[in-house]
């Protein structure tokens, strides 16, 4: 079901530190920031060879974002985004397998402009998991 890593997502307490060590340290192809409200996150994707890096910033004050910096101050990895064909047919077998989608259950659009979903991650060995529609 699932397809390729779309990207890795760290949520980062300082956005314009840690996009200037990607792109002026590690050399990445570092994008703009871009708001998305629906989200409560500031996002800048990083693209790399094989996939993208996402980073996550808290945009307004009540973004998940924020939490997970107040348990984690200095940051981390926030979730990993797998690409499917049909986000509603890997939703409806997901639950089936017993598997929560968080939520409304039903997909957002997300900073690529396509239907995401969030997957819980006590059903993923504790990991955070989106799945994007592609």
């Amino acid at each position: 079901m699932i397809g390729r890593l779309n990207h890795v997502a760290i949520a980062v307490p300082d956005l314009d530190a840690a996009a200037a060590l990607y792109r002026d340290t590690l050399g990445a192809k570092v994008g703009p920031p871009q708001d998305e409200p629906d989200h409560g996150v500031t996002v800048i994707f990083i693209t790399l060879p094989n996939t993208k890096i996402e980073l996550l910033y808290p945009l307004g004050d009540n973004s998940p974002i924020g939490s997970f910096l107040e348990k984690n101050p200095a940051g981390g990895i926030h979730h990993i985004c797998y690409e499917v064909e049909n986000i509603l047919e890997a939703r409806d077998k997901l639950k089936a397998d017993g598997a929560r989608v968080l939520g409304t259950g039903e997909p957002k659009i997300g900073a690529h402009g396509k239907p995401v979903l969030f997957l819980h991650p006590k059903d993923f060995s504790g990991t955070l998991v989106e799945l994007e529609q592609v």
